[in-house]
């Protein structure tokens, strides 16, 4: 890393404070993947704030698991976690070290390493579509739970790192509710994203799933 203002490191503080402030914070800002084959980069342009315990739509509401325990530790580290049983996720911890927060990251553009993302993105139709969403996010960044804990603030060559990037003009910072969310936590307007950019997944509504019934 060099100490060009944009090009430096989130610090520690940036992430000890309520999620609600970090979320729409990390907008513009760069996250950097080195992977074996070389560095990776994107400007965040979607996130979503998860508050913990206070929060019926977080992993962290009932309390601490192992699959959660990231979130209870440190701020600045990321929290990766599995879903569906197919996709990751990469969040990152927010507030001060007990208080189980994080913002997932959910969309942005590739501005270095285009050619490792499409390798890792094939079916992408396009340079936009290659961070579309979370799960895509992750997976052109080489992202699973082995960098689970990893912290987002030491620069250098970390596996991943958040820095001070371009955040964009706060006029073109919208809010609404989550992507996906249900039950109480569905109507907090929780997502943060930068107007009419071309990367920011399109939002969906939680839908309940059906249950199977069997025929009489």
């Amino acid at each position: 890393m060099t100490d060009v203002p944009e090009r430096m490191p989130l610090n520690r503080d940036f992430f000890a404070r309520p999620v609600i402030e970090v979320a729409p914070e990390l907008l513009g800002r760069t996250l950097v993947r080195h992977t074996p084959d070389g560095p990776i980069e994107l400007r965040l342009t979607e996130v979503e704030a998860y508050d913990g315990e206070n929060d019926p739509g977080s992993h962290a509401y009932r309390g601490r698991t192992a699959r959660n325990a990231t979130m209870f530790g440190p701020p600045g580290h990321a929290y990766v976690y599995f879903i569906y049983g197919m996709w990751f996720s990469l969040n990152a911890v927010c507030a001060p070290e007990g208080q189980a927060s994080g913002v997932l990251l959910r969309a942005g553009k590739i501005i270095r390493g285009a050619e490792l993302a499409a390798a890792r993105r094939p079916k992408a139709r396009s340079a936009n579509e290659l961070a579309k969403g979370p799960a895509r996010l992750a997976t052109a960044l080489d992202i699973d739970r082995s960098l689970d804990g990893v912290d987002l603030c030491r620069g250098g060559d970390a596996p991943l790192t958040l820095l001070q990037g371009d955040p964009p003009d706060p006029a073109l910072v919208r809010h609404g509710p989550r992507t996906g969310v249900g039950g109480d936590g569905a109507h907090h307007p929780w997502r943060y994203w930068i107007a009419d950019d071309p990367t920011v997944s399109p939002y969906r509504r939680h839908v309940p799933r059906r249950r199977a019934t069997s025929a009489t």
